[in-house]
């Protein structure tokens, strides 16, 4: 026991620092990040948005202005902007780069009335009157300089606060190219921080304060899949009464404008994964905006777990797994395994739920090697295990028993342990007389012949030949492979060798011929009872064998059988045990040597 708790102790720290030196390199990131995409898409809609609207140009708005460039929207863009204020929202993001303006492609036609430097005016008032954030946008060249792209300078200067009110849409890819988590603010090549879109809009609504997050690469704490987002048409606030009716969707909000297509500016994200039924599905850039903002401002960005939780947990699943793997057959210990991680993922995905990250795949790769560790374990141990059983056992049982004893999962007791078992003896009748007639050799060889003989069904039922006493035969059932229907294997086999006997006689008769021999019989004894089975004897002389009243009494019944001249006698204990269908002849109570109480005994004559 001692020594199994070594070695589940070796075996649990092995895989703990295996799990967690893996967890620390990130060597683990691809299954982490497997598993933190399955939970959002799990989940669903996890919350709805409080704080974000998106107006989008839709198909719709597009086919009513399909005559119209981008670049000549800037009415459009001002009017939009200025239902949003009266509608009462926060602040307003134009996720627009504006690299150029109408104003500027007029002025090149120098059309007459003025017009190249009135076109953009009341946009340009809009911006002016503040609440609103432009886009810009950041870019590395071929030599690996990032250069920051701004809207063109009549828009940025129109705004209260000018470039401190561009942000970069930017995003935080990771390693695989998804969105998982994301930044506040990028350098440039001259080290100027820039902020980004989304978390400048959350600061702008949030009164000039950025929120806080818990790290520099904070996760964001996706709402939902993509369309989980409210939006309203560009095309419905274009009109005179679109103000009407909305301002309960837009009061307070943060409200950002973006053209949305099913080509352009489309992101992978956790719910990008292809995975049993979920269909995988791009986000648009305006709702990964629209997420981070929502994230800043609920403070529902996802937290690792603590690490006290996680180290915990992870011993917890370790020491189970091991305590399986050792007390359960690979199989079993294998489905144990696969439970206990389901358990395991479970309880991750439980966690997700509340905010909280809890890295399994440690814990798994923890577990696997628990398993193919004990496994080596069990595997060498159990060689070992079985080449002694064998140097016990392969004089005395089969070699199928000895692989039962092994599959059974307990291993007997060499030092010795009480068990059910039936006893068997069996005695040549007239051995005396025989041997008289033989000479030492022939005496040998018979014995030899008629051993091999009768000790075939004894290995053929499953029993183990304890020892020869001289021309006797001992066999024991029930041990060491437990029997619950030792008694009748017994019978079985005591039937077998009556009939074996009865062939070696004629094998006599042939063989000695002129020897003047008598016919050839053999007595059995039969009983059934517990017996103490173990190696027993002097240190430098052990044996096998099993000892105690059960095995007096099924000697003596052996030796009944000469004044009785029955071939078989069992106890009423064995034919009871051996269940229905045994055949009997006589019955009576017979006083056996060197006991008080009588014993009720029978012969046994066949078995249905």
């Amino acid at each position: 026991m001692a020594k199994r708790l070594f070695y589940g102790f070796l075996v649990v720290a092995l895989a703990l620092g295996a799990a967690e030196t893996a967890g620390h390199f990130h060597w683990l990131a691809g299954v982490e990040n497997t598993h933190y995409d399955i939970w959002h898409q799990a989940a669903g809609v996890r919350y709805r948005p409080e704080h974000v609207v998106i107006i989008t140009i839709d198909e719709q708005t597009r086919q009513e202005h399909q005559d119209e460039p981008l670049v000549f929207w800037a009415p459009h863009f001002a009017r939009v902007i200025e239902v949003l204020k009266q509608a009462g929202v926060r602040v307003i993001g134009l996720d627009f780069l504006f690299s150029v303006s109408a104003e500027a492609w007029l002025k090149k036609l120098d059309l007459p009335g003025g017009t190249s430097r009135t076109f953009d005016l009341e946009l340009r008032k809009q911006l002016a009157a503040g609440k609103v954030v432009l886009a810009g946008g950041m870019t590395t060249d071929k030599e690996g300089i990032s250069k920051v792209l701004l809207p063109i300078q009549d828009y940025y200067f129109s705004l209260p606060r000018q470039l401190d009110d561009v942000g970069l849409t930017n995003f935080y890819n990771d390693r695989d190219g998804v969105l998982r988590r994301f930044v506040t603010a990028l350098p440039d090549a001259e080290g100027e921080i820039w902020p980004l879109f989304g978390p400048l809009l959350a600061q702008r609504a949030a009164g000039g304060d950025m929120p806080e997050t818990a790290s520099p690469l904070p996760y964001i704490g996706f709402a939902g899949p993509p369309g989980t987002f409210p939006r309203i048409s560009f095309k419905r606030l274009l009109h005179p009464e679109a103000a009407d009716g909305l301002h309960e969707a837009l009061k307070d909000k943060v409200a950002i404008v973006a053209l949305e297509t099913k080509l352009q500016d489309i992101h992978l994200t956790p719910y990008a994964r292809s995975f049993l039924h979920w269909v995988p599905q791009m986000m648009s850039g305006p709702e990964v905006h629209a997420n981070i903002v929502e994230t800043l401002l609920t403070g529902r960005a996802p937290k690792p777990a603590p690490a006290a939780l996680r180290l915990a947990l992870l011993v917890l699943a370790l020491a189970a797994s091991t305590y399986f793997f050792f007390h359960f057959s690979p199989w079993q210990g294998l489905g144990a395994g696969l439970l206990l991680i389901l358990i395991c993922l479970a309880a991750a995905y439980g966690l997700f739920l509340k905010g909280l990250i809890l890295p399994v795949g440690g814990l798994e790769l923890g577990i696997g090697l628990c398993f193919f560790g004990v496994l080596a374990l069990r595997l060498t141990g159990e060689e070992r295990t079985r080449q002694r059983l064998r140097q016990v056992f392969s004089r005395y049982v089969a070699d199928e028993v000895v692989e039962r004893i092994m599959a059974s999962g307990k291993l007997p007791d060499l030092g010795g342990e009480a068990l059910n078992v039936t006893v068997l003896f069996a005695d040549i009748r007239n051995f005396t007389s025989i041997s008289e007639r033989l000479s030492a050799h022939e005496v040998v060889e018979m014995l030899n012949a008629y051993f091999s003989s009768i000790c075939e069904p004894i290995l053929e039922y499953g029993g183990t030949v304890d020892k020869f006493i001289g021309d006797a035969v001992m066999a024991v059932f029930g041990a060491p492979a437990p029997q619950a229907d030792h008694a009748r294997r017994a019978v079985s086999t005591a039937l077998a060798m009556a009939f074996r006997a009865e062939e070696f006689q004629v094998k006599m008769a042939e063989r000695f011929s002129g020897k003047g021999l008598p016919e050839f019989h053999i007595g059995i004894g039969l009983h059934s009872g517990e017996a103490v089975v173990g190696n027993i004897g002097s240190p430098k002389r052990l044996e096998y064998t099993a000892i105690g009243d059960t095995v007096n009494i099924a000697s003596r019944l052996e030796s009944l059988t000469k004044e009785l001249g029955w071939t078989i006698i069992a106890s009423h204990e064995t034919i009871i045990a051996a269940g229905p269908g045994v055949l009997t002849g006589g019955r009576r109570e017979s006083r056996l040597k060197g006991r008080q109480e009588t014993v009720l005994v029978h012969e046994v004559t066949g078995l249905e």
